[in-house]
């Protein structure tokens, strides 16, 4: 009866054990999920960039356009500051773009860096969890061993 007892108590402990493991392997699966989503954030931010500058000159020009109906012809010629805008815009694209490139690349770097420490460090997470485990089974048996010779002396004692 009290093998049962024990069996039941490190069966429970085991479970534990192993589930505690994967979550182990799914916490680090999670952050490696987490960071190639992130790259890929700042990969799509490079088109968001880009469409905003296309609506950035093009407001503008809409804007110099409507200016220009307005005034009576030959009064202004905003060619040279519809110009300077497009020039400013593209500019300050090209940098915003050319600085998430180097973001990107930075964290496709990280990310694969990430990824060996994770194969790495999930190998010894397992080989940890697998030798906390032949050492609980030892446990275990010297434990239903100790109970058994517990019993029956117990056993003995009644009998005589």
């Amino acid at each position: 009866m009290a093998q049962n007892a024990l069996t039941a108590v490190f069966d429970a402990q085991r479970t534990a054990i192993e589930q505690s493991q994967n979550a182990t392997h799914d916490v680090l699966e999670a952050q490696a999920t987490s960071i190639g989503a992130f790259a890929a954030a700042v990969e799509t931010s490079n088109s968001l960039v880009r469409s905003n500058a296309d609506l950035t000159k093009g407001s503008f020009h809409a804007t110099v356009d409507a200016l220009e109906s307005s005034m009576p012809e030959d009064a202004a010629d905003f060619t040279e500051l519809r110009e300077f805008v497009d020039e400013s815009v593209d500019s300050a694209t090209d940098a915003q773009t050319q600085s998430l490139e180097a973001w990107a690349d930075a964290l496709g770097e990280s990310e694969a860096a990430y990824d060996e420490f994770v194969e790495s460090y999930a190998e010894v997470v397992d080989t940890s969890f697998d030798a906390f485990l032949e050492a609980h089974e030892q446990v275990e048996a010297n434990v239903t061993a100790m109970a058994d010779d517990v019993e029956s002396a117990a056993a003995e004692i009644d009998v005589s």
